[in-house]
């Protein structure tokens, strides 16, 4: 978002005093009437759906200063989904009307809204187009890159840090825990990922964009 429409919402939600909630702390479930809104301060907030079998299954991720969800602010469309805190997470919530009044007296802040979740919503496509093409080892590369370029934090050697464990990746990459775990040592022999309990260090990013270029 445009750092005009960041300072407005954020001076929007500071009216409202900050909440502390731990991991795990599920603040909308699918069907359910969404009485406030959600601004992130610290932490981050995943959004999944349970398959059949009883897998989780990431949608996306949400870190700060993102608000959640839109959605039923812009229609009023009940959310499919579920909104858990995946760290222990800082926010700031609203009032849904409090919200709605707010967007309806700054247009220039709806367009750049719009503008974001067009974008994010391309991004979720082509991961969609991705997994459906391509195998295993594909489909774990694309998650680790998108986490990288998402979320992940880089030193002065190149090297990625990305606080998700393989359980976490399976469930972006619509993977089980052993598949993603039989992947992975692959890259650790390769010398390009290690595997730590609540994190992971990408030591070649380059390595895994040519991989994909080269595997589609």
């Amino acid at each position: 978002m445009k750092p005009s429409t960041t300072k407005a919402i954020s001076t929007f939600y500071n009216h409202y005093p900050l909440k502390h909630y731990k991991k795990g702390h599920i603040f909308i479930l699918p069907g359910e009437r969404v009485e406030f809104t959600y601004q992130i301060i610290e932490g981050k907030i995943k959004v999944y759906d349970v398959s059949y079998r009883g897998d989780e299954i990431i949608i996306t991720n949400r870190i700060p200063p993102a608000i959640f969800p839109i959605s039923f602010v812009v229609n009023s469309a009940q959310t499919r989904y579920i909104y858990e805190a995946s760290t222990d997470v800082t926010i700031r919530q609203a009032p849904t009307d409090d919200m709605r009044t707010f967007l309806e007296t700054h247009p220039k802040v709806v367009l750049d809204l719009l503008s974001h979740i067009y974008t994010t919503l391309d991004s979720v496509l082509e991961r969609m187009v991705h997994y459906i093409a391509s195998n295993a080892k594909s489909r774990l590369i694309y998650a680790i890159i998108s986490e990288c370029k998402e979320f992940g934090t880089i030193d002065e050697s190149g090297t990625y840090r990305i606080d998700v464990n393989e359980k976490e990746l399976g469930s972006r990459a619509g993977l089980s825990r052993e598949t993603v775990s039989r992947e992975a040592r692959a890259l650790k022999r390769m010398k390009i990922l290690e595997v730590y309990h609540n994190y992971m260090l990408v030591r070649n990013f380059n390595q895994l964009e040519e991989y994909l270029e080269t595997h589609p």
